[in-house]
This record gives structure tokens, C-alpha cells and sequence, in this order.
């Protein structure tokens, strides 16, 4: 069985920043790996541990940059990598699901894996559709917001629990080759080894470019555009107090009982 992980290189952003036109200032960014896609590699990881999976894959959309911050993928315990990317990518204001969706279904194409992960949304666009989108468009099952995966997969079925609204879980049956979205709390994402980072950096990280996958430029061409962006004001302001707690106590409660909360 091959396993494909799709993975993603997030933004992270200093609890102050500024915002400069439509993008938060480079000097308030950092980056890292998805919290979520961080559980999925885990999933297939542990999968290959079992020798349940053959082979484990990542998948990434993402500059040169970003090759660091993926590889923390291989580094526990993916074989190999595929980063897309081209040129002309780089004029898109914001890769939207249809953009991804395409890409990655040229990959999947090439690879033709059995079991596709991803995690359930990105930390930073948090559209959590690309998963889904991907599976409708290569015509695959899928299953979104799992949070317990069997991992028997007994005649080519996934046993999986996924979370529906308002609290309520669900347990069904998934035919492979499926996609499915992974949330938070399936697993325990295991650290690095520094044995693992050192074999991360000799793993094959192949990078595809559109001609490689067999795309036209007018087949990435987003329909999303960033026209403005704004922190958004506070419907309510929050009371702070410094100090020692001997010495706020009194504070605090003459302020909930003025609220009406204490009597």
C-alpha cells in the first residue's frame, strides 16, 4: 500500500504585527508545518511502522523556501517528497482549492496511491476544502474531520470515526483508495530523532514544475484575489491588572459585582 500525505508550509504571525496592504509584514512571519497535516504524517507514519503501508509520500504546493519545514516530514519517517512548483506560480495573489486541487491531481495521477492523508485544514487560510476537492475531482471516497482511523483496513476498507456538527461522531466504512482529512487528537505526532533529521536531508525531495505534470498556465488561474486586509476591531475590551493577587483581588471583585455578576 502507498500512503500520499499532502503537507503545507504555514505562516505564523508575533502576537503584534502591522499590516502592509494586503499582507501582514514580513518581519512579524514565521513559518512552520500545518498542525494538522502534522497528524496526518503521524497516521502513515505509524501505518508503515506496522508494515500495513509500503510506502509513505508527501506531497507539498510551495517554494523552494519551504523545502526546510517539510522535510520535517521525512525526517519521521516519510520515504520521499514531491514539491510542486513553478515559476509561474508566483504571480498568483492566492492559490485557491480549484489551483491545488489541479495540482495535486497531476501528482496523483503519477502516483497512484492507495490511501491519501491530509490534515483536516491549513492554519492559515483554513479553507479546509482542498481534501475533499481533491477526492470529488480524481473520483475517490473520502472521509473529512476523522478523528480514529482502524487500522486493520481489512479487504480495502477504512473503519473510521469523523467528527459531524454539534458533537455528534460518526462511524463508517471507506472503500480504497479514499481520501481522508485528519483532525487533531487522532494520534500523538512523534519528534524528530536528530538520526531522523540527518536521513531527512539524503531523502528524495523531487520537485515538478507545471510542463512536468502536464498543465497549462490557464489551468492555474485562481478565481480568489486578496483586495484588502484589516484587523478587525474588538466587540469588547478586556480589563487587565498588574500586580500580585493580593493586591488585584479587590479589584476583580468590585468589577464583577458592578456587572452584576457577583453578588
Amino acid at each position: 500500500m502507498k500512503i500520499l500525505v499532502m503537507v503545507k508550509e504555514v505562516a505564523t504571525v508575533d502576537d503584534e504585527f502591522e499590516i502592509e496592504g494586503t499582507a501582514i509584514a514580513e518581519r512579524y512571519l514565521g513559518a512552520d508545518l500545518n498542525e494538522w497535516d502534522d497528524y496526518a504524517i503521524e497516521e502513515a507514519v505509524q501505518l508503515a511502522d506496522e508494515e500495513i503501508a509500503d510506502e509513505v509520500v508527501t506531497v507539498t504546493i510551495g517554494p523552494e523556501d519551504c523545502e526546510q519545514t517539510i522535510r520535517q516530514a521525512l525526517a519521521k519517517g516519510a520515504d520521499r517528497a514531491v514539491r510542486i512548483w513553478d515559476d509561474a506560480l508566483d504571480d498568483i495573489d492566492l492559490l485557491d482549492v480549484g489551483v491545488k486541487t489541479a495540482l495535486l491531481r497531476a501528482v496523483v495521477a503519477e502516483e497512484e496511491p492507495d490511501l491519501i492523508l491530509s490534515g483536516v485544514q491549513a492554519g492559515d487560510d483554513s479553507f479546509g476544502a482542498t481534501g475533499v476537492s481533491l477526492a470529488e475531482s480524481i473520483g475517490y471516497e473520502w472521509g473529512a474531520v476523522v478523528n480514529h482511523l482502524d487500522h486493520d483496513l481489512d479487504d480495502g476498507i477504512a473503519s473510521v470515526r469523523r467528527e459531524l456538527e454539534g458533537g455528534v461522531e460518526e462511524l463508517t466504512d471507506i472503500e480504497l483508495p479514499a481520501v481522508l482529512t485528519i483532525q487533531t487528537g487522532l494520534n500523538e505526532p512523534r519528534y524528530a530523532s536528530l538520526r531522523g533529521i540527518r536521513q531527512a536531508q539524503r531523502k528524495t525531495l523531487d520537485v515538478r514544475g507545471l510542463d512536468d505534470l502536464g498543465i497549462d498556465e490557464d489551468a492555474i488561474a485562481g478565481d480568489l484575489a486578496v483586495r484588502a486586509m484589516y484587523e478587525p476591531e474588538s466587540e469588547s475590551d478586556a480589563t487587565v491588572w498588574e500586580g500580585r493577587s493580593e493586591e488585584t483581588a479587590s479589584a476583580l471583585g468590585e468589577l464583577l459585582r458592578d456587572s452584576g455578576v457577583a453578588q
